[in-house]
Parts: structure tokens; sequence; C-alpha cells
């Protein structure tokens, strides 16, 4: 059975059109709230909490996100336990970020699921698509990296400060460089 909204479609990683209503209310829902996140005391904890909780897909315990935080919609994003993630992130989560427990990820690190056709007539009729993300857990994503549209990252990874994700990367190794590739072993 095909999607029918415009979010199914999202979701599902089809074209679709991000001027919809129902797509433009939720960002501004995102919007709103990460515009109160970011506005919060730095001793705010309980309020960072409750917003956090009110953002994201789905919230493990003990996680910690520093302001400046952006991203589209929020409740596709879906954040384990233990995890920090430091200023100034962007999250473009059209379709699902999941990010494993015991995760870190430095500051200016920006995970897009977002992603636009080649074809210019495509593009020029407002048609976007998504490829979902996933971090697995005890990942450290060094400050500034990009992890690009559909990229499944293992379990125990480090990511170099400045990588750009290109490919999956497996289990147990740093990775480095634009773009990205395994320079050792863990």
């Amino acid at each position: 059975m095909s999607p029918n909204s415009e979010r199914e479609r999202m979701l599902a990683g089809q074209y679709y059109r991000a001027a919809d209503a129902q797509l433009t209310k939720e960002r501004e829902r995102a919007r709103e709230i990460t515009r109160l996140l970011n506005q919060t005391l730095e001793t705010d904890y309980k309020e960072r909490q409750r917003l956090l909780g009110e953002l994201f897909g789905s919230l493990g315990r003990n996680v910690s996100v520093e302001p400046p935080f952006r991203c589209d919609y929020g409740n596709n994003i879906y954040i384990g336990s233990n995890v920090f993630i430091n200023f100034d992130c962007v999250i473009l989560d059209v379709c699902s970020v999941v990010i494993g427990d015991y995760c870190q990820i430095g500051p200016g690190v920006h995970i897009y699921s977002a992603t636009h056709p080649l074809d210019p007539e495509e593009r020029t009729r407002g048609l976007e698509y998504g490829k979902p993300i996933a971090i697995g857990q005890n990942v450290w994503i060094g400050g500034r990296a990009i992890i690009n549209p559909g990229i499944t990252i293992g379990n125990n990874v480090v990511i170099g400060s400045g990588s750009v994700l290109t490919k999956d990367i497996p289990n147990n190794v740093l990775v480095g460089g634009n773009p990205a590739r395994i320079i050792k072993s863990l």
C-alpha cells in the first residue's frame, strides 16, 4: 500500500513536498521547542529534560543536549541513554535518526537524513526525500563531522573531527577525512 500523506511519504523515504501544511506545522512546533530549549538557563536541567522529552521521538536516561540545538521535526529522533550532544548540533530528521546508548557527539556536528533529487526538474517541483540514519552504541563523533543521509554507523566507532561520512561504517574502527575512510581498527 502506498503512503497517502506527505508525512507518510517523507518517513518512507519517498519523494514528498516539504511545503505541506501538516509538515510545516510540525516544523514550526520543533522550532518553538528548540527556541525554548536554546533559551534555558545553564542550571535549568529539569526544564531541558522536559523539552527534550517533548521534542524527541524517544529519549533515554541521562541525556544532555547543549544549546544551541536545531532540528527539522524532532519526533523522528530516537536517543538512547547516557548520550551527550555538544553545542551547535544540527539534525535534519525527515527520516528516522537513531542514536544509541553511550554516544558522544562533538560541537558543530551535523546529521542529515534529508536530501534532494539530483534531477533539477524534480527539485524545481519542490520534491525532497530522505534516508534514515542509525548510529550504534558507544560512538564518539568529533566536532564538525557531517553524517550524510542513509548512513549506518556501527558500535564502538570513533569519527575524527571534520570527517564527512558518505558510506556505512562497521563496528570498532576509527574513521577520518573527507570522504571519511577507515584509519584503523579499535
